[in-house]
C-alpha cells in the first residue's frame, strides 16, 4: 500500500492577537471540497508510474509531498539581552547589596562595601566615577535603601541604622550619623545594634528593620515622616510563631502591608501593619525550598515573588490578590540542573530582575505570572553551580535603564566588583496548551514538550496542561513525546508578547486495518470506484471501492483522521472526523442530491493539468475585466502568487516556484472568493 506523507496545519487562536498555523487537521469544509475522486482517478490512472492499479483490492501510495516551513535554530547566549558597559573593582574589599539614587540628572550607585557605603556616579555607564566611601562597620553584610534624599544602611556589624544625607551630592562631603532608637523602645535601655536587612514603605513613610539581635529578629518599624534624618520608633510585629520562625530575614512593605520572609520557618507572612502597635497577621505561605529569603510585589499588588537562599532554588510567584487565599502560580530556575542559588529579586514593571549568585543576574518576564519565562541574563561570575559566591545584589530602577550589580568578590580573589550593564527588556514568546490521550481523551501527565534546536522544554502537569516560553520568536518545531505513545512534531509560530496555544492528542503506536463500504444516499446503493481518503496528521491513505462499494486499508497508524469519500458519477463528497485506535469498519454515505459548487454567473476558472510537476495553466473566462484577480495559496492560507486579470478571457502559467505540496487557485472579485480549485504539485 502507498501512503501519502505531508504536513498539514489549521488555525488556532493566539491570545490577544490573530490566528496562526498550528493545529494539524483537515482544512476543507463539507460542500466546498474539491473533486477528490477525479483527482484520484487522474493521478492513479494517468500519472501513476505503477499502471497496474486494481480498485478495492490494492491501495496505491500517493507520492510524498511536504509543506516546508522555516525553522530558526537558536543557541543560548551567555549574556542574553544585556550589554556590558563597565566594571569597578575594589581591591581587598567585599561588596554586599546595592541600591540607587538620582539627583539633578545624575545617577548614583549606592554600594554596600565591607568598609562602608560606596557612592559611584554611573551617569556615564562606560566611565563610572567613585564619589566617596563613607566609613561603616567593617563587615560583609550591608543593606542599603533610600527615602527621599536619604540613604539608610544596616549591617550585621552593628551600630544600628546609618543615615546619609544625599542632598550634598555630587560633593563627597555628606552628613551622616547612626540612629539606634535609644530611649524610644518600651525598655528605654534598649538600642539598635545588628540589623540584617531593611525595607521602606515609601507610600506611608515607614522604615522596617529585619533580623539582627533585637526582639528575636522580628520586624521593627520606624517613622520617617517627621524627619527622615531622625526616625522615631513606631512599633514591632510581635509574631507568635515557634522559636526562630519569628525571625524575618528580609521583607517588602507597601501601603501598610508587610510581606515578611521568615527564612528559618520557610514561609512568608502577610501582615496588616496599619496599626503599628498591634499588627494583624493575615496569612502565611510556605515557599518551595523552605528557606524564604526575599519578597517583592508587583505594582498592582496582586502577585508577590519570593526567593529561597539555598542550592537548586527557585524564583516563585504567588497570587496575593486575596491575602486570605494565597496560591502559587509558577516557579522558575535560572539554570536548571546546575544547583545554582537565588538571592534577591526586584520587580520592574513586567520583569523580575534577580541576583542569582554564581549565575549573575537574570531578567524574567512576569507579565503572565503563571508562566514565568527568562528573557535576559548577565553572568558576572566565572564560577557556576551551587553556593553563595558571585552576585549579591542588583538594582534596575535608574531612569536611564542602566542596571548595576555587585559581586561579593571576583572568583579566586578578595576583590569586590560593581558591574554596570545596559539591558534590553523584551517580552517572552509563550507556548501553552494541553496534552491528552487521543484514544481515551484523558489528560496525559509528564508528557515532554520541547522546541527543537533550542533549550526550551517543559512537562505537562497532571491535568495535561503545560506552559512554557522563550525569548526567540519565529517558526519552531514543537515535539511532544511520552513513553508508550507516538511522538508528534508540530510547527509553531512564536511571537514576542503573544501566547501560542498548542493542544495535542497523543496516540499509542500500532497497525490497524480500516475497512468499510461507501453507499449512495438516500437509496443506499453501493458506490463502485468511489475514492476513500484517510487524512491524518502526517500520514494519509487512499483506496478505491470495488463493485460492492467495499474498501480495506491496512497498516493504518492509530490517530485522528479526516475520512473522505467521493464519486465522480454522483458528483458528491462526504467528510467525517474519526479517531481510529482499533481495527474499524466504516460506512460512508455520499448524498445523491448534492451538487458540486459551481461558480455563479459567467465567471469561470479551469486548470489544464492537475496534479502538475513543474507549472500549471489556468484558463479563465469573465463577464468583464473589472476587479478580478487570481491567488495561489497553501493549506495555511499563505498567498504565494497573485495576479490581477485585465482581460475577459485568457490563460495564466503559474506554480513554477512552488515546492511540492497542496495548493489552491482562487478566483476573486474585489477581494471576494468566486471559485477555488485544489492543486497538487508533485516532484
Amino acid at each position: 500500500m502507498w501512503k501519502m506523507r505531508f504536513f498539514r496545519c489549521s488555525f488556532v487562536r493566539q491570545s490577544g492577537s490573530r490566528f496562526w498555523v498550528l493545529r494539524p487537521t483537515f482544512l476543507f469544509n463539507v460542500g466546498k471540497l474539491p473533486d477528490f475522486h477525479g483527482f484520484t482517478r487522474n493521478f492513479l490512472h494517468q500519472n501513476n508510474p505503477f499502471q497496474h492499479f486494481k480498485p478495492a483490492t490494492m491501495q496505491q501510495k500517493l507520492l510524498p509531498f511536504f509543506v516546508a516551513f522555516l525553522t530558526i535554530a537558536t543557541t543560548q547566549a551567555q549574556n542574553l539581552n544585556t550589554t556590558f558597559r563597565s566594571k569597578l573593582t575594589f581591591p581587598g574589599q567585599t561588596l554586599a547589596n546595592v541600591w540607587g539614587h538620582v539627583a539633578n540628572g545624575k545617577e548614583y550607585a549606592l554600594v554596600g562595601g565591607r568598609q562602608g557605603l560606596i557612592i559611584v556616579d554611573i551617569t556615564n555607564p562606560d566611565a563610572p566615577q567613585q564619589i566617596v566611601q563613607i566609613p561603616g562597620p567593617n563587615n560583609l553584610w550591608k543593606e542599603v535603601k533610600t527615602y527621599k534624599n536619604f540613604a539608610y544602611i544596616v549591617s550585621e556589624g552593628g551600630l544600628g541604622i546609618q543615615i546619609v544625607d544625599l542632598n550634598g551630592l555630587p560633593s563627597p562631603n555628606l552628613n551622616h550619623h547612626y540612629y539606634t532608637g535609644l530611649g524610644q523602645f518600651p525598655d528605654p535601655t534598649l538600642k539598635l545594634n545588628r540589623i540584617h536587612a531593611l525595607h521602606i514603605d515609601t507610600t506611608k513613610g515607614f522604615l522596617y528593620a529585619y533580623g539582627g539581635d533585637m526582639f528575636g529578629g522580628r520586624a521593627r518599624i520606624f517613622n520617617l515622616n517627621p524627619d527622615p534624618y531622625n526616625p522615631t520608633y513606631a512599633g514591632t510585629f510581635n509574631s507568635n510563631f515557634s522559636g526562630s520562625q519569628n525571625y524575618i530575614h528580609d521583607g517588602y512593605v507597601d501601603n501598610d502591608t508587610l510581606y515578611g520572609g521568615h527564612i528559618y520557618g520557610g514561609f512568608f507572612s502577610v501582615v496588616n501593619m496599619a496599626n503599628k502597635n498591634a499588627p494583624e497577621l493575615i496569612s502565611t505561605q510556605t515557599t518551595p525550598n523552605v528557606f524564604t529569603h526575599n519578597t517583592w510585589i508587583t505594582k498592582d499588588r496582586r502577585v508577590i515573588f519570593t526567593t529561597d537562599e539555598v542550592n537548586n532554588s527557585f524564583l516563585t510567584a504567588y497570587d496575593v490578590s486575596d491575602p486570605t487565599d494565597l496560591r502559587e502560580l509558577d516557579r522558575i530556575q535560572s539554570n536548571p540542573g546546575s544547583g545554582s542559588m537565588v538571592h534577591n529579586t526586584h520587580i520592574l514593571d513586567n520583569w523580575a530582575v534577580t541576583s542569582w549568585y554564581k549565575d549573575g543576574f537574570t531578567i524574567v518576564d512576569v507579565t503572565r505570572p503563571e508562566n514565568l519565562v527568562q528573557v535576559g541574563d548577565h553572568d558576572t561570575y566565572a564560577g557556576s553551580g551551587g553556593g553563595s559566591d558571585g552576585c549579591w545584589g542588583v538594582y534596575p530602577y535608574f531612569p536611564s535603564g542602566t542596571v548595576v550589580a555587585t559581586n561579593i568578590t571576583a572568583q579566586g580573589t578578595n576583590d569586590g566588583e560593581l558591574w554596570i550593564v545596559t539591558p534590553t527588556y523584551v517580552r517572552a514568546c509563550y507556548l501553552e496548551g494541553k496534552i491528552t490521550n487521543g484514544a481515551t481523551g484523558n489528560p496525559l501527565n509528564n508528557a515532554k514538550i520541547e522546541l527543537l534546536t533550542t533549550s526550551t522544554q517543559e512537562f505537562s502537569a497532571a491535568n495535561g496542561e503545560f506552559k512554557t516560553g522563550q525569548t526567540q520568536s519565529g517558526l519552531f518545531t514543537a515535539r511532544v513525546s511520552k513513553a508508550g505513545f507516538q511522538t508528534v512534531d508540530v510547527e509553531v509560530l512564536l511571537e514576542n508578547g503573544k501566547v501560542t496555544l498548542l493542544d495535542v492528542e497523543l496516540f499509542p503506536p500500532g497497525s490497524l486495518t480500516i475497512s468499510g463500504q461507501v453507499l449512495r444516499s438516500p437509496d443506499l446503493v453501493p458506490v463502485q470506484e468511489a475514492s476513500v481518503f484517510l487524512f491524518g496528521r502526517e500520514l494519509s491513505y487512499a483506496a478505491l471501492t470495488d463493485a460492492n462499494g467495499a474498501f480495506s486499508i491496512s497498516d493504518v497508524t492509530p490517530g485522528s483522521y479526516s475520512v473522505i469519500a467521493s464519486a465522480t458519477d454522483i458528483g458528491q463528497v462526504a467528510q467525517y472526523e474519526q479517531k481510529l485506535v482499533t481495527d474499524s469498519s466504516l460506512t460512508l454515505y455520499i448524498f445523491k442530491d448534492y451538487k458540486k459548487e459551481k461558480p455563479k454567473g459567467d465567471d469561470f476558472l479551469g486548470v489544464r493539468q492537475n496534479p502538475f510537476s513543474e507549472r500549471f495553466v489556468l484558463d479563465y473566462k469573465l463577464p468583464d475585466a473589472s476587479g478580478y484577480s487570481v491567488a495561489v495559496l497553501n493549506l495555511a492560507g499563505q498567498v504565494f502568487e497573485q495576479q490581477n486579470l485585465t482581460e475577459k478571457t485568457g490563460s495564466l502559467e503559474l506554480g513554477a516556484a512552488l515546492a511540492p505540496g497542496v495548493y489552491f487557485a482562487r478566483l476573486e472579485r474585489n477581494g471576494v472568493a468566486v471559485q477555488t480549485i485544489k492543486l497538487l504539485k508533485i516532484k
